[in-house]
């Protein structure tokens, strides 16, 4: 499954729990609604009761009554079933995934950055299989940078706001009509969300970035 099919069906799968949750707590939900001054203090009720994003909440604002019936809550239960068979991972065993507590914020020159950027490197090694040196590591990083100041380049860092702290690097670099994107997680924060919440944060900012221009995303980095 391509990564762009696997973000689609993981996206299905949690507004389809969300719905379902609606369901189990519709009353509690109505009464939300019903209490709200407007759209946007109801919208933040029910992403609360739900433990959702703001977007999958307003999927369950225009529930039409219909949908609450037994035979439509069990086509819902039945879609998610089918959903969770078709993947090998759900946003429960990889929280990050739903991207709500990731942001991407612009690679800068602090000591920070770099000293993230120099533990990526530790993984890198040359065609000869030896790892890159640190005067090798320190001239990627300065001709990143200066990629980045030429627009021929944008990086970013992904954190966590939770838990305020940088758990990976997103590189992207023009190439003619598109952009290589390349991610890298932290060792420590693998296996967690990271890199499918990076990958769904990074095509709003490299489309920003570098409109007009097809991304290519390639993992890890």
């Amino acid at each position: 499954m391509s990564t762009e099919v696997q973000d689609r069906v993981h996206d299905r799968r949690e507004l389809t729990a969300a719905l379902l949750r609606a369901f189990e707590r519709r009353h509690e939900i109505l009464d939300a609604v019903v209490e709200s001054e407007d759209h946007g203090e109801a919208l933040t009720a029910v992403a609360g009761l739900l433990d959702t994003s703001e977007a999958y909440a307003e999927a369950v604002l225009n529930l039409t009554f219909r949908r609450l019936t037994k035979v439509e809550r069990r086509r819902t239960q039945n879609e998610l079933e089918d959903l969770d068979s078709t993947l090998e991972w759900t946003a429960a065993d990889r929280p990050a995934s739903t991207g709500q507590q990731v942001r991407l914020r612009p690679f800068t020159q602090s000591e920070a950055d770099a000293a993230l950027f120099r533990r990526r490197c530790a993984e890198q090694v040359d065609d000869a299989g030896v790892r890159w040196s640190e005067d090798r590591i320190e001239k990627e990083r300065t001709e990143g940078v200066s990629r980045i100041g030429d627009e021929s380049a944008a990086w970013f860092v992904c954190e966590d706001t939770a838990e305020n702290r940088a758990v990976g690097l997103i590189f992207g670099e023009l190439s003619g009509h598109e952009v290589d994107v390349a991610i890298w997680i932290d060792p420590g924060s693998r296996k967690k969300g990271y890199g499918t919440a990076a990958v769904k944060h990074s095509r709003r900012e490299f489309a920003a970035e570098f409109p007009g221009t097809t991304l290519v995303v390639r993992a890890p980095a």
